[in-house]
């Protein structure tokens, strides 16, 4: 299988895009400045960013759970902050995803999340309630 050879237009577009999309997740998702462990509690310590400091048991993480206290103590930040990295036992977590599981935001993030209101959202519940509502689900029988 042939590959054909990208422009330097085209590798030049790709970098913008990649910085583009890095430059959004760096504003929206948290990133951390620092990470160490509390061998007391047993603990992943990870200062973010925004200044906000987020901790978890490292026996709560499979991939950490059986590393030594000077393993988990080699705890390093990467990838500007997106990741935390362990070399010796070459893991990685990604910073949100650990946040997100444990707080379990899935289950009760939607609830905040789904009450917001726009303009958008005004008009249209408005237009379906001009139509009569919501359509009722169908069974799927």
């Amino acid at each position: 299988m042939k590959t054909e050879r990208l422009s330097e237009a085209a590798i030049l577009a790709q970098i913008e895009g990649a910085r583009r999309r890095a430059a959004l997740a760096d504003a929206h998702e948290p990133r951390a400045s620092a990470a160490r462990y509390d061998a007391e509690s047993g603990r992943v310590l990870v200062e973010l960013a925004d200044g906000a400091l987020f901790g978890f048991r490292a026996d709560s993480e499979p991939a950490l759970a059986g590393l030594a206290a000077e393993e988990l103590a080699s705890v390093r930040v990467g990838s500007g902050g997106s990741v935390l990295h362990w070399p010796g036992a070459d893991v990685h977590i990604d910073v949100p995803g650990i946040i997100a599981h444990v707080v379990n935001l899935a289950a009760w993030a939607p609830k905040y999340l789904g009450g917001r209101t726009s303009t958008a959202k005004a008009r249209a519940a408005r237009e379906n309630g001009r139509k009569g509502g919501r359509p009722r689900k169908r069974d799927a029988a």
